[in-house]
């Protein structure tokens, strides 16, 4: 035999629980276990019988009572006295299967649809200045045949004569009344006996819709933009669910983005890093002018101030700035007076005009001449 567990640790209560929190406790649990929401998992449902013989034992004063005082022995034989799912375990199930359904036309239980996503890929131009793209998506909608209904038009579902048009049928294990979905409707409480020939009696049809997406400027990869009731239609003419379109901004060539920053990498010839000079950078609002100091290193960052990313609209904060990354190039295919030239300047060069180069070797002899010390 199963050993059952504590009805209080089944809730995730504490034994001092008030009955709000016993009812809150019960709606959590139902919610998330309900067999109509976890078609596919047997534990599911395990798991929402648990809960609910653990609620309608914890709701009744007199049960809990002797629950507390004899724990599941206070139940077993002939003089446990039933449970007949009444009193206050009857209004805490009303209450959550009131959201969990509710009834639409012809007094069927109809079901939100389901959400949807749609991943938007988008050029860093286009997040950045923002954008209106138009996108299509397949989707579930009502038939417009039957008007969601699932019926052949003139006729109309019926009441399930297994659960009496309630959906749910109530089974007894010992002393414990159950309720779980009925298995002929499946708990929409009607079945349809001439079911509609557009949609095979499903209510809803596949579908191609065409959808507007207005995409502020300063979105970024991971942004996710909500478009209300655009998602499945619900079953039985429940309302849709709802779709997010997930922004997914493209590699660019020459920019990359941390935020609301900018950065490029800035490629110059070392004579005019040695010797400074202007250069005409790139922004997203076309070329500036940056002036470049003699004597610039390799991986030095020039600011541009306001030439980022404007992300007052999506996070706040105002516009951040470019940051331009500077890579000294070594040229290529020199002539034969290049080279000479290279080596006239060589010979030329002191270690005074050589700082970082100089103070690593001499690193580099230290660390060396205190291995053999």
């Amino acid at each position: 035999m199963t050993t059952k567990r504590d009805y209080y640790q089944v809730l995730g209560l504490s034994r001092d629980a008030s009955e709000q929190e016993i009812k809150k406790a019960y709606r959590r649990m139902a919610m998330k276990y309900h067999p109509d929401r976890n078609s596919d998992d047997d534990e599911a449902e395990e798991k929402f019988k648990e809960c609910s013989e653990a609620a309608e034992v914890l709701s009744d004063q007199s049960k809990r009572s002797s629950y507390d005082q004899y724990g599941h022995a206070a139940f077993e034989g002939s003089g446990a006295g039933g449970f007949s799912g009444s009193g206050n375990f009857s209004s805490i199930f009303e209450d959550v299967f009131g959201d969990i359904f509710s009834t639409g036309r012809d007094g069927q239980r109809v079901h939100r649809g389901s959400d949807l996503k749609y991943v938007l890929d988008m050029s860093l131009e286009d997040a950045v200045r923002g954008s209106n793209p138009r996108i299509k998506i397949p989707t579930q909608v009502e038939c417009m045949e039957c008007l969601g209904s699932g019926a052949k038009k003139g006729s109309a579902p019926i009441d399930c004569v297994q659960c009496g048009g309630v959906g749910q049928v109530t089974t007894r294990q010992g002393f414990f009344s159950m309720q779980s979905t009925c298995p002929r409707c499946r708990g929409r409480g009607k079945v349809i006996s001439d079911p509609c020939r557009k949609c095979q009696g499903q209510g809803r049809a596949q579908e191609e819709k065409t959808l507007a997406v207005k995409v502020p400027p300063g979105v970024d990869t991971g942004d996710r933009i909500k478009l209300s009731d655009q998602g499945e239609a619900g079953a039985n003419g429940g309302p849709a669910g709802d779709l997010y379109v997930e922004v997914r901004v493209q590699d660019h060539p020459i920019f990359t983005r941390e935020g609301e920053h900018l950065y490029c990498e800035v490629p110059i010839s070392f004579v005019d890093a040695a010797l400074g000079g202007d250069l005409e950078v790139p922004t997203l609002e076309g070329r500036v002018n940056l002036k470049i100091p003699a004597e610039t290193q390799t991986g030095k960052l020039f600011r541009l101030r306001g030439k980022g990313v404007d992300v007052t609209q999506v996070r706040g904060g105002g516009i951040g700035d470019l940051y331009c990354r500077i890579s000294v190039e070594t040229p290529v295919n020199l002539t034969r007076k290049q080279k000479d030239l290279l080596k006239e300047f060589a010979g030329e060069s002191s270690e005074k005009q050589s700082p970082k180069q100089t103070s690593w070797f001499e690193g580099v002899k230290k660390f060396v001449d205190s291995l053999t010390d």
